[in-house]
């Protein structure tokens, strides 16, 4: 069972206790990703969580690796579109520890210009990593055209030209204007003394400024079909498919996770049997949820030989035309309820990702589920809930495409 508890200054304390392991998971997240930016600072959001690991008025970037690995602790960061959450995992003998390093990064990072100037060079190579990267870069393409002209379209990465611009300044001034109480979740999960680690964290956050909340992840921004290509000179060519999706808030959230595992989610699903199993045209076919607070894009991807792209359109097509004539039977229904419910269950033996998904819930959402809930809102699904997305997901008129490859010869 989970508390939370919420500071003066806005800062929430989410709590998850499990007695029958020996680890504890904590994560700060902030409600700050680069949905938050706009085009001068577009990057700024990922730059500064790789600059929270070089160094402290205290530690130095390898002091605080070393202090982590000294007691066989994990720690890291990411930066999503709506999102930066910084995180450790430990025994739990070695909590004090895990917050001592965390909060001294949060609240203490030095900002070297040195340190800058060589973690700016990082994040070029981590940039050209990810532009020579087609499976990623596909879909970069065509959420920054389905979204085009909104934040939502930004690249978490930034571009190379803002990552080379910034200077000590920009990131004291945007921290101190986005990193504030009222955008601040901490997640706790694991075995741990309750009264003790909220202690802490109150003794350790209580000063954070107020604040004002991030709100642009919060609103609705405009799907634009698109069709996009962009030339690589590699042998396989990278195909993307994007429907306009549902929102995070949703309350078809979990039916679209159902109809998601059904038509590419797995080795069973309709895609991959249909496309790899029976006509052996690709090697690699999924589909999956790009799930915003409140908007959304369903995804298809495919890796194929290039000669083979119009056939493997024309059976995505097909596929989906028969699930919007036939639907999906009660049974097909029943049965992925039950997939979608032991992995679920599955994941709740993780410590980090209890955490994860509390803190998510907590700062997307405002709210958090218990697995009861959880359980209870998959078992509630019904065959109405799933025909309502197929007829609403499904629109070919507003089907968007992207591929990356030798594409100077298709016409999409």
């Amino acid at each position: 069972m989970f508390d939370t508890i919420q500071l003066e200054n806005g800062v929430s304390i989410v709590t998850e206790k499990m007695d029958y392991v020996r680890s504890v998971s904590i994560g700060i997240f902030i409600k700050n990703g680069s949905v938050n930016e706009n085009d001068k600072t577009n990057g700024i959001s990922h730059f500064i969580e790789h600059l929270l690991f070089k160094g402290t008025n205290k530690r130095t970037s390898k002091d605080i690796a070393e202090e982590m690995d000294n007691i066989g602790g994990q720690l890291n960061a990411f930066t999503s579109k709506e999102y930066t959450c910084y995180y450790a995992r430990v025994l739990d003998s070695h909590i004090d520890t895990a917050i001592d390093v965390l909060t001294d990064m949060f609240f203490c990072s030095k900002f070297d210009s040195i340190e800058i100037e060589k973690e700016a060079k990082v994040i070029l190579e981590e940039i050209s990593m990810y532009e020579d990267s087609p499976d990623d870069l596909v879909f970069t393409n065509l959420q920054k055209n389905v979204w085009k002209n909104s934040p939502l379209g930004y690249s978490v990465l930034g571009s190379k030209e803002n990552v080379s611009s910034f200077k000590r300044e920009d990131f004291i001034d945007y921290m101190k204007n986005k990193y504030t109480g009222e955008n601040t979740v901490i997640a706790i999960a694991g075995n741990f003394d309750k009264e003790k680690i909220v202690n802490a964290i109150k003794d350790k956050f209580s000063s954070m400024p107020k604040g004002s909340p991030n709100l642009e992840a919060e609103k609705s921004y405009i799907y634009t079909p698109s069709k996009v290509k962009l030339f690589k000179d590699i042998e396989q060519l990278h195909l993307a498919i994007g429907f306009n999706g549902i929102p995070l808030n949703s309350k078809y959230n979990y039916s679209m996770s159902l109809l998601n595992t059904i038509i590419g989610g797995g080795m069973s699903s309709i895609l991959f049997q249909k496309v790899r199993e029976e006509q052996g045209i690709a090697y690699s076919i999924y589909s999956y949820n790009s799930n915003y607070i409140n908007n959304g894009l369903f995804n298809i991807y495919v890796g194929l030989n290039k000669a083979h792209l119009q056939k493997t359109i024309d059976i995505i097509k097909r596929e989906i035309n028969n699930i919007k004539k036939e639907k999906i039977n009660k049974e097909q229904i029943e049965k992925t309820k039950e997939q979608l419910k032991s992995n679920y269950i599955m994941g709740l033996e993780s410590t980090s990702n209890r955490m994860s998904s509390i803190g998510r819930s907590k700062i997307l959402l405002n709210k958090i589920k218990t697995p009861d809930e959880i359980i209870k809102e998959v078992d509630l699904i019904q065959k109405s809930d799933v025909d309502y997305l197929i007829d609403t997901v499904f629109d070919f008129d507003k089907m968007s495409i992207s591929l990356v490859g030798k594409t100077d010869d298709i016409n999409i």
